[in-house]
C-alpha cells in the first residue's frame, strides 16, 4: 500500500509539493526556521530530503513557499467572499469576519507571520509572489471605501492600508496572544461566547470609526 502511494505521488508531483509544504508549514510554525528539521519533513511525506531540496533548493526555499502558500491562502478566501456585489457596510462586515475566522483556524498562520517578523521579513523580501497577493486586499478594501463614500455610508476618508491593519491587528492579536493574555486576565479567548463578541466587536470598531 505504502509503494503504490509513493508510485502515485511520483506521477502526481503537485500533490507531492503540496504535501510537503503542508507538513513543512507545521514543522516551521512548531519549531521555527531554525529549529525546524528538513529531515523530519521528509520522513512524515515519505519523501527524500534530496526531494524536498530540488523542488524547493533548500531549507530556506521550502519556508519561503510555505510562507505564500499561507498568504494565498487567505487572498483566496477573501476572492471567494465576492465583496464587491455586497453593499459597502455588508462586504466590510464579511471581509472582518472571513479574517476573523481565518486566523481563529489557522494558527500556524499566525505563528508563520510572528517567526517572519523576528526575521525582520528578510525572506519575505525576496517574493514578489507575497508582494503581489497582498495587493489585492489592499484594493479590495479601497474599493469598498470608495463605494461606501459614494452612497454616504462612510464619512471619514481612510487609508485602505490603515483599515486593513486595524482589521489584522485586533484579529491576529487574539491568536498570538492568546496563552499570555488568556493566563493573565484568567479568559479563554477561544471560548464561543467571547469570541462572537469579539467578531462583533471589531466589527463594529471599524465601521464606527469610517461612519465618524
Amino acid at each position: 500500500m505504502v509503494a503504490r502511494a509513493a508510485t502515485n505521488r511520483k506521477n502526481d508531483p503537485e500533490r507531492t509539493k503540496e504535501d510537503i509544504l503542508a507538513v513543512a508549514t507545521e514543522e516551521f510554525s512548531t519549531h521555527g526556521l531554525a529549529g525546524a528539521r528538513v529531515d523530519a519533513i521528509a520522513e512524515r511525506t515519505r519523501t527524500s530530503k534530496r526531494m524536498i531540496y530540488y523542488y524547493f533548493g533548500g531549507k530556506e526555499g521550502l519556508y519561503l513557499s510555505v510562507l505564500e502558500r499561507a498568504y494565498r491562502k487567505i487572498r483566496t478566501l477573501e476572492e471567494d467572499l465576492k465583496l464587491a456585489s455586497l453593499a459597502p457596510e455588508e462586504a466590510l462586515r464579511t471581509l472582518i469576519s472571513s479574517t476573523f475566522e481565518h486566523d481563529e483556524a489557522n494558527p500556524d498562520f499566525v505563528r508563520l507571520v510572528s517567526i517572519e517578523n523576528i526575521h525582520h521579513a528578510a525572506h519575505m523580501l525576496r517574493s514578489e509572489a507575497i508582494r503581489d497577493l497582498n495587493v489585492s486586499v489592499i484594493e479590495t478594501i479601497a474599493g469598498i471605501l470608495e463605494r461606501g463614500r459614494a452612497e454616504g455610508v462612510f464619512k471619514r476618508d481612510a487609508d485602505p492600508i490603515d483599515v486593513h491593519m486595524l482589521i489584522s491587528a485586533f484579529c491576529f492579536f487574539r491568536v498570538s496572544n492568546r496563552y499570555t493574555f488568556g493566563t493573565i486576565f484568567r479568559r479563554d479567548l477561544s471560548e464561543p461566547q467571547t469570541m462572537t463578541r469579539h467578531k462583533g466587536l471589531i466589527a463594529d470598531a471599524v465601521i464606527n470609526y469610517l461612519k465618524g
